[in-house]
């Protein structure tokens, strides 16, 4: 989301910032970006005044729940704003994938039909002018799977500078690093299950090969569960919430074993600028390198998941082999420069074509339709019994 604001910024637009969840010490402070922030309340009417009031060409909803919530408002409010899904990966792709999981079975691609969340997330994507979307793999799925029109659907990775011969002159060589870590917000299921899987299959074995190695494990929102699998004796470190992200370019693995998910990962893209070589599944890696060679090993079983770090952790000249693929993969692929245009353009064309753009989506203005507002007449009912309270 910061990454398409600067990306705003730098056209000389206006951005509100508007969201419903409450204030924390951990939230960027927008202001110094010149951005205006400001707290919206679900299911109340003070939406549409402040939509009166600020008159935005554009609204961006951050993820398929934000429009389901906002998005009928602004369309009777505001009918000529175009309005832009940020999906930011495929919610229905990652639970089709966890119930799989649950189930101990293959994942299969039609399974994603048959989640309640893929008729929404669909129907949201149908009703906005435009989705941006993280991941080709998840473009091809919408497209071929949903039969959605190409006209609504942007690809647009991570926005990022690339990294000069002089900054990774800077970071720390094979020798200076040590120690493994995992790294993702523990509110996120993908990563809770990734950590149990490393505390009850993988860590072991990779401790037996490599007795003075570490695993830490970072993230905000450590549940208690989470801060009992801690063990000092096992090598297994509960860190909770990484106050300095550079502290990552000391160790020598980023050891992900995501077993379901969605979209492209940060923390892979994130060890990869730090040069550290990383050790991830399939769905880890999946659409982020193209046809370029990973940043370390990408393994699916438990034994080659072990096997592949032991080795990476001992063997320099494949770590540095596997070092130098990462930064490959960042100034090919997740070069800002390669997408910011584009997505202005595909904004502008579509705002200076917008009734002719909706006219061919009929899909998008029959789920418009009063007959099919679910959201909107909950979201009325609920705003009338909260007055009667």
């Amino acid at each position: 989301m910061l990454q398409l604001m600067h990306v705003f910024l730098s056209e000389k637009w206006q951005i509100t910032y508007a969201s419903t969840a409450l204030k924390s010490n951990h939230a960027f402070d927008l202001t110094t970006l010149g951005i205006d922030s400001t707290s919206i309340e679900l299911n109340q009417s003070s939406f549409d005044d402040f939509l009166v009031d600020l008159q935005p060409n554009i609204v961006l909803f951050d993820r398929f729940m934000m429009e389901e919530q906002f998005g009928w408002r602004v369309a009777e409010i505001l009918p000529d704003t175009l309005r832009i899904l940020d999906t930011e990966d495929l919610h229905c792709l990652r639970k089709a994938r966890e119930i799989a999981l649950k189930k101990d079975r293959l994942f299969c691609e039609t399974d994603i039909l048959k989640t309640d969340i893929a008729k929404r997330e669909i129907a949201s994507i149908l009703r906005c002018d435009l989705s941006l979307i993280i991941s080709l793999y998840e473009m091809k799925i919408l497209k071929n799977l949903f039969n959605i029109r190409a006209n609504l659907l942007h690809h647009i990775p991570f926005l990022l500078d690339n990294i000069s011969d002089k900054e990774i002159g800077k970071l720390p060589r094979f020798e200076q690093r040590e120690h493994f870590y995992f790294i993702g917000n523990f509110l996120h299921k993908p990563n809770y299950d990734t950590v149990l899987y490393l505390k009850k299959e993988i860590w072991p074995l990779i401790l037996k090969q490599l007795p003075k190695a570490e695993l830490h494990i970072f993230g905000a929102y450590p549940s208690q569960k989470i801060e009992q699998l801690n063990n000092l004796k096992e090598h297994f470190i509960i860190k909770g919430k990484l106050e300095n992200l550079t502290d990552l370019k000391n160790y020598k693995i980023c050891l992900a074993p995501l077993r379901f998910g969605a979209g492209i990962k940060g923390k892979l893209t994130e060890a990869m600028q730090f040069g550290t070589p990383s050790i991830t599944t399939s769905i880890g890696a999946e659409s982020m390198h193209a046809d370029l060679e990973w940043n370390g090993f990408i393994k699916n079983t438990i034994l080659e998941i072990v096997a592949n770090s032991i080795q990476l952790y001992a063997n320099k000249e494949i770590w540095n082999t596997a070092q130098q693929n990462g930064f490959n993969i960042l100034n090919s692929l997740y070069n800002k420069h390669l997408y910011t245009d584009k997505l202005i353009k595909e904004i502008t064309k579509t705002m200076s074509n917008l009734e002719q753009h909706r006219a061919t989506n009929f899909l998008g203005e029959l789920l418009q339709h009063h007959t099919l507002k679910s959201t909107k007449y909950l979201s009325k009912w609920i705003e009338e019994k909260n007055k009667k309270l």
